[in-house]
């Protein structure tokens, strides 16, 4: 055994001589320096005879082997390599100790020999489970530091130009050009598992962001007409989704975010799919004005609101019903299961009701509006 230690560097340069070979996949040491390389090699094979002597015991929890693990995860050297060149160490410590082995009996040679590949295994234990660990820490660490861009995005810190440039870097998305929100909340997983991988084989650059309630996506247009791009995005929605209008740049994503979360805020609980703000403009400008909606209301419908439950419901139905069908009472019925002359009869209820014509534009519009209101739940006023 001390004549091996006596031949370490002779047995370090046989070991590197070892490792480089015409497969590039096998030696992928370009990340290490030649120095590095050489020294961990030599405390390998030197740790691996301390071993074998039992001068150190514990080899699947050993430092040696654990430091190489972290460096070389740190460095992005495949952990198939470390493994490949663990077992070339082994190897060429094992051929040196049955050079030294002379006339020993075959059951020390055996016991050697066991020694030996038991130190290579438990060293190659520990060098997995640090380098595994490492590299899990990196993750978790791209992942913190992705997450905080992402939400320095949403807050407006785009708007300097230094950090959306660091941001379109971390992240692999464009500073400039066009941009869609995407707002998404319900049952989870909001998207399609690999969302982000599949948009991108389609040469669609994108990032989603998991936070409390909600998920965010930052998707560039690059070129392409946004419903184009919507039509992808929105077949692989899970929950309900709103939409920006196409923004301008990272930048302009933290305004692009207000406006997906407004349009999110219209749909009702139950809904499902993506749908574009600009679909929703009436309801979220309700929104907007929540307090001013509330009295719209009020002014607008208060009388129908006070009635019992089920009346209530059903003239609400019909209103409803009767505006969607250009109001016409005969396309009406069919949709409310009932005569013509019953919903007209309903009509006039409620025009009774609210002391109004429930014709023309303007009454059309503030009707619209004030069941529109309804359905995304405001309270009218106490």
């Amino acid at each position: 055994m001390a004549a091996c230690r006596t031949e370490i560097p002779t047995l370090t340069r046989q070991l590197i001589a070892a490792i480089f070979t015409d497969i590039p996949e096998w030696t992928d040491y370009s990340p290490v320096s030649r120095d590095d390389l050489h020294h961990a090699c030599c405390r390998y094979l030197t740790r691996v005879l301390d071993l074998v002597a039992g001068d150190v015991t514990s080899p699947d929890r050993d430092d040696v082997a654990a430091a190489i693990g972290r460096n070389r995860a740190a460095q992005g050297v495949p952990l198939e390599v470390m493994l490949r060149t663990f077992r070339l160490g082994g190897q060429i410590v094992w051929e040196a100790l049955l050079d030294k082995a002379g006339e020993l009996p075959p059951g020390e040679v055996r016991k050697i020999g066991v020694e030996t590949w038991s130190a290579i295994d438990g060293m190659s234990s520990s060098l997995v489970t640090s380098y595994r660990s490492t590299e899990l820490e990196q993750v978790r660490r791209d992942e913190r530091r992705r997450h905080g861009v992402i939400e320095d995005l949403l807050a407006g810190s785009a708007r300097d130009t230094t950090f959306a440039a660091r941001a379109a870097r971390e992240l692999n998305l464009p500073a400039h050009g066009g941009y869609l929100v995407v707002a998404v909340r319900g049952d989870r997983p909001h998207v399609e598992i690999g969302t982000e991988t599949a948009l991108a084989a389609l040469g669609i650059r994108s990032v989603w962001h998991d936070r409390v309630e909600t998920m965010v996506g930052l998707v560039s247009l690059e070129q392409r007409a946004g419903s184009t791009v919507l039509d992808q995005v929105g077949s692989r929605i899970r929950g309900r989704a709103a939409a920006s209008p196409v923004v301008q740049g990272l930048a302009q994503i933290d305004t692009g975010h207000a406006l997906a979360m407004l349009g999110l805020e219209t749909l009702p609980a139950t809904a499902r799919g993506l749908v574009s703000v600009e679909q929703r403009y009436p309801e979220a400008l309700l929104l907007r004005s929540p307090d001013l909606t509330a009295l719209m209301v009020a002014r607008t419908l208060g009388p129908v609101l006070e009635l019992p439950v089920k009346e209530r419901e059903i003239l609400l139905r019909t209103l409803a019903t009767w505006l969607e069908e250009n109001c016409s009472a005969a396309n009406a019925a069919p949709r409310l299961h009932c005569h013509r002359n019953t919903v007209i009869n309903r009509l006039q209820r409620i025009s009774a009701l609210l002391g109004r014509r429930l014709e023309g534009q303007r009454s059309y519009l503030e009707l619209s509006l004030a069941l529109a209101a309804l359905e995304m739940g405001v309270s009218t006023p106490a």
